[in-house]
């Protein structure tokens, strides 16, 4: 007879676990979502943020005199769907707005330009931009996925908006589609959740819990 063992056994974590109070039993609070790829494994209670993926084009507005050309556009999480606005300074510099009409930031051709969740670069051509040559950059939302809670992220993870309530989902190299709390009221028991590998502080814990009081996930 040999000698016995005993496997280990791992039990994952229950389905919305966290939650202490919620008067519309899921109805209210929970949403389906998409756990973006790259998000790696993730466990019921982990606090989360959205992120808007998109595509945008640029196209110019009236007759510019230079013939620069725009190079590939990203869009982040911190963009917003709409037209914004690149006008140049002079041969070299610009400003982009935002589709509300509020500055973002100013670039330079041949430098990468990264603001309010949009980079592009834009390549003078061999004529050269002058005052008022402008161009419209319109973003068109496709997704909004979620994401880790990440406070040293600037494309919108930065921004906690909810928490997951799947017990488990494998986002390591694909999206996943997954349930989440976005929104009460509901109160969660602060201890039972579980933060990002970029949280590594308890005030960036309390100030995302914070943020999630204005949603109406309360904490105790």
């Amino acid at each position: 007879m040999g000698t016995p063992t005993n496997p280990v056994l791992t039990e994952l974590r229950r389905e919305g676990g966290y939650v202490v109070w919620d008067p519309s039993d899921g109805m209210l609070t929970r949403e389906a979502v998409i756990l973006l790829s790259g998000s790696g494994l993730c466990t019921a209670g982990l606090v989360l943020a959205a992120i808007l993926t998109g595509t945008a084009a640029a196209a110019a507005l009236g007759t510019n005199t230079g013939n620069g050309t725009f190079g590939a556009i990203t869009v982040g999480g911190a963009a917003v769907p709409g037209d914004y606005i690149v006008e140049f300074d002079d041969a070299t510099h610009f400003l982009v707005s935002a589709p509300g009409g509020q500055e973002i930031g100013h670039g330079t051709t041949g430098v990468a330009f990264s603001a309010g969740g949009l980079g592009f670069t834009i390549t003078a051509g061999g004529t050269a931009f002058v005052a008022a040559d402008s161009f419209k950059l319109t973003v068109t939302a496709t997704a909004m996925k979620y994401v880790p809670f990440d406070p040293t992220a600037t494309n919108g993870a930065q921004n906690p908006a909810a928490i997951l309530w799947s017990s488990y989902r494998d986002a390591t190299s694909a999206d996943r589609r997954a349930v989440a709390n976005v929104r009460g009221p509901m109160k969660v028991q602060a201890a039972e959740l579980i933060w990002g590998a970029n949280v590594t502080t308890t005030p960036q814990q309390t100030a995302a819990l914070a943020q999630l009081a204005k949603l109406g996930i309360l904490s105790i």
